[in-house]
């Protein structure tokens, strides 16, 4: 019976992967892979020779079903996305849903992911947390930030360097200038930095330093409302 096995790859440090999954990425038949010249940088590390196919945000729909067709004939089929957890912010999940559709058995294998080091690291409660991967870019971003500005949870984004700024000064308008903020930069790499403050606070430090590498931002939530008990209000 064909399976499909979601394996995590490094963020950074190449020492993250699990024994597990290179035991996996050895004893499969193909690997599907969001970038196949950074697969293959990382199986040449591993000293892992195999076949490695394309399945991306450009070509996912037109490509699945040939996809499915490869899946199918495979005894093991591996997706890896350039860094992490696949499926988390890439175009994995349609894959995932479709060989669920075919009946193929899906497995996902635990490993790396950007948010989690940086939610436990920024300070911000972890018991209760708002996943948003990449704001839009342009149509509905406000629509997104003004309803995030009331999440009570904290709150975690994906962004890339050359629009950090531009978010920190949205988060500035949208979320006050004293709502903190964590800002996790090439996590587990050798210039890992947490920038941690108030959203102005954080603004100007990249303002004066030029953002660069893979970002995780984690806002905190919003202060609950207070509620009314007779004539009092009460937190």
């Amino acid at each position: 019976m064909p399976k499909l096995v979601l394996v995590p790859t490094p963020i950074g440090n190449l020492e993250d992967i699990t024994l597990r999954s290179i035991r996996y990425l050895k004893s499969c038949d193909i690997i599907f892979a969001e970038d196949t010249r950074v697969t293959k940088k990382l199986l040449h590390h591993l000293e892992i020779d195999k076949r490695v196919f394309p399945f991306h945000a450009h070509n996912e729909h037109k490509t699945l079903d040939g996809v499915i067709k490869q899946v199918q004939q495979a005894e093991m089929a591996v997706l890896v996305s350039d860094a992490g957890t696949p499926a988390i912010s890439d175009p994995g999940f349609l894959l995932v849903r479709a060989c669920l559709e075919h009946q193929i058995e899906v497995e996902c294998l635990p490993g790396p992911v950007a948010f989690i080091p940086a939610l436990v690291a920024s300070g911000f409660p972890c018991d209760r947390f708002c996943f948003e991967g990449f704001l839009p870019h342009k149509k509905g971003r406000q629509t997104k930030l003004q309803e995030l500005s009331i999440e009570e949870r904290t709150i975690i984004l994906y962004e890339s360097p050359h629009r950090l700024v531009k978010c920190l000064e949205q988060l500035v308008a949208f979320f006050g200038a004293e709502r903190k903020v964590c800002v996790a930069r090439e996590l587990t790499k050798m210039f890992e930095e947490y920038v941690r403050g108030t959203a102005d606070e954080v603004l100007s430090h990249f303002q004066k330093n030029e953002p660069r590498g893979e970002i995780v931002v984690v806002i905190e939530g919003a202060p609950k409302p207070e509620k009314i008990t007779g004539n009092k209000y009460k937190q």
